[in-house]
C-alpha cells in the first residue's frame, strides 16, 4: 500500500482511538483485527466493532490459554458480535509438550525459535494467506515494549501490510478507564508462552 507514514502519523498523533479507527477504515481495503484474548483485549475489540463489526478478528489461540481467558473471549465473542476467526497451531499441546519437553525458555534461542513458529507464527501466517489483509488493526502500545518504542500509530511491516494501532500512544491508565467506562470484561489470568515475561514480543510483530 503507498501512503506517506509520515504525514499520516503526524495528522494521528492527536486524533482520538475511534478517529483513527474510522481513518482506517475510510481507506477502503481488506483488513483485520488481531487479539490475543489478553488482560486489556476488549478495549481494541469494543472500538473496531463498535466502528464495523464486519471486521474479521483474527485470534491466534496457542493452545496454552488459561480457563479464565477462554471464559472471558467468549463473553467478549458473544457481546460484541465479532467475526472471529480463530487460528491453533497444527500439533496439539499435549504432543508438542511430550516432544519438545515442555515451553523452551527464552534462553534456549533455537527451541524457543522452533516454538514460536508452530504456536504463533505459523497460525498466524495461515491466517494472513486466508484472509489477505492490507490493513491490520492492532493493540499495541508504545510503552509494552522496547521494540514498540521503534514504530508508531501507522506502521508498515515487510509484508506490506499497515500495522494501525489506535491505542499506541495510551497509557494503563488510559486503557483502565475505558474499561470502566464501557464495563468491558477482563482476562486477569493470561499466559502467553511465547513471551514468558512482560517486556518481550510474541513475535507476531518482529516477523516481517
Amino acid at each position: 500500500m503507498s501512503i506517506d507514514l509520515k504525514s499520516a502519523n503526524e495528522a494521528l498523533r492527536g486524533a482520538s482511538a475511534s478517529a483513527i479507527v474510522q481513518w482506517a477504515l475510510a481507506l477502503g481495503k481488506p483488513t483485520i483485527a488481531t487479539t490475543s484474548m489478553g488482560r486489556n483485549a476488549a478495549v481494541m475489540l469494543h472500538l473496531v466493532s463498535s466502528a464495523d463489526p464486519a471486521v474479521p478478528t483474527v485470534w491466534v489461540d496457542t493452545g496454552y490459554n488459561l480457563r479464565d481467558t477462554y471464559v472471558v473471549a467468549e463473553r467478549l465473542i458473544q457481546d460484541l458480535a465479532l467475526d472471529i476467526r480463530v487460528y491453533s497451531p497444527l500439533m496439539t499441546s499435549e504432543r508438542r509438550n511430550a516432544i519438545m519437553g515442555g515451553i523452551p525458555t527464552v534462553d534456549e534461542e533455537e527451541r524457543h525459535r522452533e516454538f514460536t513458529r508452530q504456536v504463533k507464527l505459523e497460525p498466524f501466517a495461515r491466517a494472513l494467506a486466508d484472509l489477505q489483509p492490507e490493513v491490520w488493526f492492532t493493540g499495541i502500545r508504545r510503552e509494552e515494549t522496547e521494540y514498540r518504542r521503534t514504530l508508531d500509530i501507522v506502521s508498515l511491516d515487510d509484508r506490506g501490510i499497515l500495522k494501525v494501532a489506535p491505542l499506541f500512544y495510551w497509557s494503563e491508565q488510559d486503557v483502565e478507564q475505558y474499561m470502566a467506562q464501557h464495563q468491558l470484561p477482563t482476562c486477569r489470568h493470561y499466559f502467553d508462552p511465547t513471551k514468558v515475561h512482560d517486556g518481550r514480543e510474541c513475535g507476531l510483530h518482529t516477523a516481517a
